[in-house]
């Protein structure tokens, strides 16, 4: 493609060009999900954002001849993960185009530069701002369904990737797992006896309200924090993030798919969350809540059945993993989801490298069947 123009955005009705580009490109697709603009809209809002602390950002749309808008990407700083990792990188992130590969570069040297100017020696991605996020291009299973977690793309994506020198810095795989119509014995026995001799205790709430109120709703989010600061380009959440998380996430989840565990002093160590499926919904709603896609939307949330179930958040404090929560977890877990009849559960992202993490499905039927990566490369 020539005459190919890509230019900073720095506009309200610019960043809502940048927002609808992707949903635009990915219209009546069979297997990608579209986002909901107002919630990516608020993701690129420092001033909604509270990542924008710790984050720098710079967002691109790229131009054809025929003032097209073709592609778009996002360059991003996260100082904190940075700290943390003692690392000097970028990152790319909200990264989408035609299939042209010339335009793919002239997106990916505009984010680099803008990195190179604040003298950043490498960008990877594609990454948000943290790991709430969506993040990793899709390599395999572009026949599959995608989830509300997680990014959809053609296959053109990682072919240029490769092409334009960006190797492998990590993948993350996915899992079909199949439902049991009846709760395993092995689990529930394994449940019990696990619950007695850690002696620990499930936390039961009858409304997501109390389960705000009560605090044990931070306390999710300060175990991710612990639990979770060795996994690939963590950055510990503020408080402010914990608050913002709290507010957008737990007033919507499914009480019969959350599972809560504490031990004698109270103290959260473990954890599950799942959420009902809302790819049909979202993409019935087009990426918008009004004027009617949120009939779709509330209608998946609370209705009283799901054939997909997608596992969104689960963790276990250290001192108590390799002792069985996980099975306490489970059968919290498939209670709710037989009581859905739901058929299967994607597990989302687990990174190829957490063994422990892809041990707990031994013993369920289950496929293997997305992969997604980040890539790096050294800017020059």
């Amino acid at each position: 493609m020539s005459n190919i123009t890509v230019v900073p955005i720095s506009t309200k009705k610019e960043l809502k060009k940048f927002v609808r580009f992707k949903n635009n490109l990915y219209n009546n697709h069979p297997y990608a999900i579209p986002t909901l603009e107002a919630d990516e809209l608020a993701t690129l809002n420092p001033k909604k954002n509270p990542a924008s602390e710790f984050c720098d950002m710079q967002c691109f749309l790229a131009y054809n001849d025929k003032n097209e808008i073709v592609g778009r990407i996002c360059a991003i700083i996260n100082h904190r993960a940075n700290e943390t990792w003692n690392k000097n990188e970028g990152r790319f992130g909200f990264f989408d185009f035609i299939e042209d590969i010339e335009l793919t570069k002239a997106l990916l040297d505009s984010s680099g530069q803008r990195l190179k100017e604040r003298g950043k020696d490498a960008m990877h991605g594609p990454l948000g701002f943290t790991d709430m996020d969506e993040e990793g291009m899709l390599i395999e299973g572009f026949d599959q369904l995608g989830t509300m977690a997680t990014l959809y793309n053609y296959p053109y994506y990682g072919e240029f990737m490769s092409k334009l020198g960006f190797t492998k810095d990590a993948d993350w795989i996915e899992l079909k797992i199949t439902i049991p119509s009846t709760m395993p014995t092995r689990i529930e026995k394994f449940a019990n006896i696990v619950a007695q001799k850690s002696n620990v205790r499930v936390i039961k709430f009858k409304k997501t309200s109390e389960l705000i109120k009560s605090g044990w709703a931070t306390k999710i989010f300060e175990l991710i924090n612990k639990e979770y600061s060795k996994l690939y380009g963590f950055t510990p959440m503020t408080q402010r993030q914990i608050d913002h998380y709290v507010k957008m996430y737990i007033p919507i989840v499914r009480l019969e798919l959350i599972c809560l565990i504490a031990d004698s002093e109270d103290n959260l160590v473990g954890f599950g969350i799942s959420f009902p499926s809302l790819s049909r919904a979202l993409q019935k709603s087009k990426g918008r809540l009004f004027p009617f896609g949120w009939i779709s939307m509330l209608r998946a949330l609370k209705g009283k059945k799901s054939e997909v179930v997608d596992l969104m958040l689960i963790a276990i404090s250290e001192q108590y993993q390799n002792k069985g929560l996980t099975a306490i977890i489970m059968k919290e877990s498939i209670e709710g989801m037989i009581k859905m009849g739901a058929r299967y559960a994607e597990s989302n992202v687990e990174l190829e490298s957490n063994e422990t993490m892809q041990k707990q499905w031994e013993t369920f039927e289950r496929t293997q069947h997305k992969r997604r990566r980040a890539y790096i490369k050294p800017i020059v």
